[in-house]
């Protein structure tokens, strides 16, 4: 009689005590960046002018920008949860450093610039390694679940993380709030200590060239030579480029503009953050969405045509139904381009790729904010949503022309 091994069936990633760890402290950690932020900005507003308040809020960016593809060549040398770990505990340092300080004296704006600056440096660092680590915690088949529950746990954080920094400041001034924010960093090191880490294979690791310079050009070549990769990035750039101005300033001078005010405002907000957890938690359930190259595309071609819907509707109950379904199409797109990257990526090169994904996320999409301000300026939110839009479709249109792109699959 002849017996036929069978392979284990992977483990759900919801029921996974590993990726559950990993999710607690990716929770914990932008729990506290929300209260970090509140806390930087109340304390700067309350210190300097509203000049100096800007420029503390937007030194952080610096780093952020000329560090991020850097942090994904880090993180390929030595590990991404050894680069995670670090900067968790560079954060709790510095912010538990900062909350002592202020027992002892004032704020000032150079204190709160240099911290910021720090904070930009640690961005730079932690954002393409927080990428790179899902493939090394769990089996290809859990990834889009997992992209799913961190999508959840992004909302949740954004969620709890705005209230309970602006108790801490209301209860016990900035230094509160910052203690907290050092606090929950430090929630975070136990669980990212106590993961367990997937070797790579043999045929996965790439030696260290001995230049970071390198590496870096070796990664950038590896994304432009990939079938899927390539067009994957020249996705997320588009869409991210036409996305950013309007859902974020653009969104604020709508609201000027017709009327509506902050309740409005927060009913817009709040409706697109329902509909971009409704779609992490499709994706997180799910596990899997067939054809996903292909649902990627059309999601976000949705999600264009909705921006563009937004700034002609009458009223806020129909720009809250709109933007319901801009966060549930484009979230969902977002999602499965983030688990076709960490799928179709080798694993030596996974930070590398992450950081060049999260250089457009973090720090060209935020340059679109002056130009979109200006534009609204001059010819109205009504050209400039559909001008955004039409950046998005373009992102998603040139995903449908890559053939290797549109067919893109996700590991059963």
């Amino acid at each position: 009689m002849t017996v036929t091994a069978t392979k284990a069936p992977e483990r759900p990633a919801h029921r996974d005590g590993n990726v559950l760890r990993w999710l607690g402290a990716y929770a914990a950690s932008m729990i506290g960046d929300s209260v970090y932020y509140m806390a930087l900005a109340w304390a700067a507003a309350r210190t300097g002018s509203a000049s100096q308040t800007g420029l503390v809020l937007a030194v952080g960016s610096i780093p952020r920008a000329l560090l991020m593809l850097g942090g994904g060549v880090l993180a390929d040398r030595i590990g991404p949860r050894r680069v995670v770990i670090g900067s968790d505990t560079a954060r709790c340092l510095v912010v538990l450093g900062l909350a002592g300080t202020l027992l002892l004296t004032s704020p000032a704006v150079w204190m709160l610039i240099v911290v910021a600056l720090v904070f930009g440096v640690v961005d730079a660092l932690f954002l393409p390694a927080v990428g790179a680590l899902p493939p090394r915690i769990t089996a290809a088949g859990q990834l889009a679940r997992v992209q799913g529950l961190r999508g959840l746990a992004s909302r949740a954080a954004n969620v709890v993380g705005a209230p309970l920094g602006g108790v801490a400041v209301a209860v016990g001034g900035p230094r509160l709030a910052f203690a907290a924010a050092g606090v929950l960093f430090a929630v975070s090191l136990p669980l990212l200590l106590s993961l367990r880490i997937r070797p790579l294979a043999a045929q996965e690791t790439a030696e260290p060239s001995g230049t970071a310079w390198h590496d870096l050009t070796d990664g950038l070549r590896h994304i432009r030579r990939h079938p899927v990769l390539g067009p994957l990035m020249l996705t997320v750039a588009l869409s991210e480029l036409g996305f950013a101005g309007p859902l974020n300033l653009g969104l604020i001078l709508l609201v000027r503009e017709r009327g509506w005010g902050a309740s409005g405002m927060g009913w817009i907000v709040a409706a697109f953050g329902i509909g971009a957890g409704a779609s992490a938690l499709l994706l997180a359930v799910r596990g899997r969405v067939p054809r996903a190259g292909l649902v990627m595309c059309l999601t976000m071609l949705i999600g264009a045509v909705a921006i563009a819907v937004l700034a002609h509707v009458p009223s806020v109950g129909l720009a809250v139904t709109v933007a319901v379904c801009i966060g549930l199409f484009a979230g969902l797109g977002g999602s499965l381009c983030g688990a076709l990257t960490q799928t179709v990526t080798d694993p030596a090169y996974l930070g590398r790729v992450t950081s060049v994904s999260t250089f457009f996320t973090h720090a060209i999409a935020p340059l679109s904010y002056p130009v979109t301000g200006a534009a609204v300026a001059a010819w109205g939110t009504g050209p400039v949503f559909v001008t955004s839009a039409a950046v998005c479709a373009a992102g998603a249109t040139a995903g449908l022309a890559f053939t290797r792109l549109r067919r893109a699959e996700l590991p059963r």
